[in-house]
């Protein structure tokens, strides 16, 4: 399979961009999720949209597969890259290698279906094998290969990871902060783009279903209550949160912390438990596992908090605000793109529990001061973090690496330097 030369787009012709996600486990990923986003609202009068990925069985079909094929005006084309790399053991992953090259002539056909097609941008996440199969399938296609980084640059990288983002067309960073993890890792900066996440605020209704939800938990009617979401493992910060409650709950007897999420440790969950069980809190702390209607959750509380060090981006964030909660959180990774001291929430160093616990007792001592940073808050994700905004942003991304392109071959019939 030959590499071909960047195909030429004529000023005002549609790009047409293929999205490659092809994860098949549950749950579906947050990098998944925002590409559907875009696929969604990415403007049709100037883009062809494809997407690609693994559809699974017909009676199981893969969290993927339901996401796209709700979204309209979209071609969706299956495809098989072989098993899954990413959290497999070495040896898994050697043996996931062997079995992919029965999946060779599919890719083989997949890159003739995006030359025949005239894709100009193939996108793609930070996943290993997407990653190394889009830098492949973009030199056979003759496209741009556009990889979307969700998280950090760092040595934890698998070299097939780094090697695909060494040689990717350009990179987009989700927050500054992963902007700046790729420029002190060594990439080349000129090639990153910041696209921040983004929600769509009219998924999440304020106030709907706040008493249900406080009976359903078996919540005091007027408990003041702390809600964090988030795959439970230390980085994210719940037990800080446990750590903290002995002192909270001098001042407010009442207090509860709901957590919300599954656990991306095993055992990790039980440590928790016998945190709060050491400090005297076990009372204190409901654990509801994963759920699906965080919305009305959220609505039973008074504050969001997660204490996560150094997060990619923080959807979460968003999502509360949102719901109008005030946010909790520390000024590391992207959370201080998110949220403004002071006036939607409030940030404190990373590992200050004294000042984190502060900030709780503040917020939950103040109900004016609550609604004014959640009513702000909500104003801010509706502002600056809209789906259309994102893509817009990214389809900015795309104009400038065809552009890009155009331009040189431009400069090349021209004889300029």
């Amino acid at each position: 399979m030959t590499s071909r030369k960047p195909r030429q787009r004529a000023i005002g012709e549609k790009i047409p961009v293929l999205f490659v996600n092809t994860a098949t486990r549950p749950p579906l990923g947050a990098d998944t999720w925002v590409h559907g986003q875009i696929m969604r609202s990415l403007d049709r009068s100037t883009h062809i949209v494809y997407a690609a990925c693994a559809p699974g069985p017909i009676d199981e079909p893969t969290p993927t597969f339901q996401l796209l094929r709700t979204i309209p005006d979209l071609q969706l084309r299956p495809v098989n890259f072989g098993p899954e790399l990413y959290g497999r053991s070495r040896r898994a992953k050697v043996r996931a290698l062997i079995d992919a090259a029965g999946a060779i002539p599919g890719f083989l056909a997949f890159a003739r279906f995006a030359r025949r097609t005239r894709v100009a941008v193939v996108h793609t996440s930070d996943r290993p094998r997407d990653a190394v199969a889009c830098i492949l399938l973009a030199r056979a296609a003759g496209a741009k290969c556009i990889i979307q980084v969700h998280v950090g640059y760092g040595d934890w990288m698998s070299p097939l990871l780094r090697w695909a983002l060494k040689r990717a067309d350009a990179l987009i960073a989700v927050s500054a902060y992963v902007e700046q993890t790729l420029v002190e890792g060594g990439l080349d900066a000129a090639r990153i783009h910041v696209v921040l996440n983004a929600i769509d605020p009219d998924g999440w209704t304020p106030d709907d279903g706040r008493d249900e939800v406080r009976r359903e938990l078996r919540l005091p009617p007027d408990a003041p209550v702390v809600i964090t979401v988030c795959r439970l493992f230390p980085e994210k910060g719940p037990g800080d949160l446990i750590a903290v409650l002995p002192e909270l709950r001098q001042q407010y007897p009442d207090v509860r912390l709901v957590v919300v999420g599954d656990e991306f440790i095993p055992g990790y969950r039980s440590q928790l438990e016998q945190t709060a069980r050491h400090l005297g809190v076990a009372d204190n702390v409901v654990f509801t596992g994963r759920r699906s209607d965080v919305p009305r959750l959220m609505a039973a509380a008074d504050v969001y908090a997660m204490p996560s060090l150094g997060e990619p981006f923080g959807l979460v964030f968003l999502e509360a605000m949102a719901m109008r909660l005030p946010v909790v959180a520390v000024s590391s990774g992207g959370a201080p793109e998110i949220i403004e001291h002071g006036v939607t929430g409030l940030l404190s160093p990373p590992g200050d529990r004294a000042q984190l616990q502060r900030h709780l007792g503040e917020l939950l001592s103040d109900r004016d001061r609550r609604i004014e940073m959640g009513t702000a808050g909500r104003r801010r994700v509706e502002e600056h973090f809209t789906l259309p905004r994102m893509a817009a942003d990214t389809a900015e991304v795309y104009k400038r690496v065809t552009d890009r392109n155009r331009n040189n071959r431009i400069e090349e019939r021209e004889g300029r330097p």
